[in-house]
């Protein structure tokens, strides 16, 4: 069955090249919706009973996403195929790396046509920070930022999620995801986010340092002409991944920096690879190609994990 197995991945991962889904048909955007809908009705205040239903939330979304997922596995066990098409649907709605490069394109498209306004608009599709008051480097830099972050969060995270849990796993583990970045910040959801932040946390902790490593990989087999240096990105990454308020989102950026020879920031927040040159709107699409490779390089690893061990879940191997 490890077959099947490597065939659902790569089944998965070839339709995320090209199959892009309106929010209207894409699970993880019913995800938002059913997420959104429960927030609205949780009370931000007291803090007290905020955290509690925060808790609540962060630990039920994800087992009921968990548990209908491996309901659908198990209900099409009788027909491989129907089954094998469930699990790849799945998947295909938990990673999201070549997504994650064409909205990183749109951006420096923007950049380069000189629209710096619609660059500024196309930067909320990567990231929720505020770049109303950015300049074309801001912009550039968090948007190089977002590749690195999001490397971990949609493709290196879910499939470690996959390898460990099934199917079942890698979506929960979107659930987990979708839900902080919705309330796991501060500010208005502080309390009732809380919980979802810190779960976040926990289910990145290793993703974001292998994250890390996959991207020092990926230069270190780069061609010269991509003028990527690992020893700084290693140096860089020592020195500044715990800088960031974020105990795992340091890691890859840090590297990344490093990596491109690129200085990231947030300002008042944050300054990785201080000494180094800001970004320019043409290093993202050498952000975007080295991201490229470590994603490849991840779903690599992946296909050798599930063709030896099959698609683990709820009910064995597939």
């Amino acid at each position: 069955m490890s077959a099947l197995s490597f065939a659902v991945l790569l089944g998965a991962m070839l339709a995320e090249t090209r199959l892009r889904l309106p929010n209207a048909l894409h699970p993880v955007a019913w995800l938002g919706s059913l997420a959104s809908a429960l927030i609205a009705r949780a009370p931000l205040a007291p803090p007290a009973l905020a955290l509690v239903l925060g808790a609540c939330l962060a630990v039920a979304l994800p087992c009921a996403v968990y548990a209908l997922t491996a309901w659908l596995v198990q209900a099409t066990s009788a027909w491989p195929l129907a089954q094998a098409a469930v699990q790849g649907a799945a998947l295909f709605s938990s990673i999201a790396l070549f997504g994650l490069l064409d909205a990183a394109r749109t951006v420096q498209r923007a950049l380069d046509a000189g629209a710096l306004d619609e660059a500024r608009s196309k930067l909320s599709w990567l990231c929720s920070r505020d770049a109303r008051e950015l300049d074309a480097s801001g912009v550039a830099n968090g948007a190089i930022e977002s590749l690195a972050e999001n490397l971990s969060d949609a493709v290196v995270a879910p499939l470690c999620a996959l390898i460990a849990f099934g199917v079942e796993g890698a979506l929960a583990y979107r659930a987990i995801n979708t839900l902080d970045a919705m309330i796991g910040y501060h500010g208005k959801y502080e309390w009732l986010g809380k919980p979802a932040a810190r779960l976040d946390d926990l289910a990145n902790l290793i993703p974001a340092r292998l994250t890390a490593l996959l991207l020092w990989l990926a230069a270190i087999t780069a061609p010269a002409s991509a003028r990527l240096s690992p020893a700084r990105g290693v140096r860089t990454w020592r020195r500044d991944r715990g800088l960031t308020p974020s105990p795992n989102g340091g890691h890859p950026m840090a590297m990344a920096a490093g990596l491109l020879g690129l200085r990231l920031d947030k300002l008042g927040v944050y300054v990785l690879g201080r000494e180094l040159a800001p970004p320019v709107a043409g290093d993202i699409a050498r952000a975007n190609r080295l991201v490229l490779r470590a994603g490849l390089l991840s779903f690599a690893c992946a296909l050798a994990c599930v063709t030896r061990i099959g698609l683990r879940g709820l009910y064995g191997a597939t």
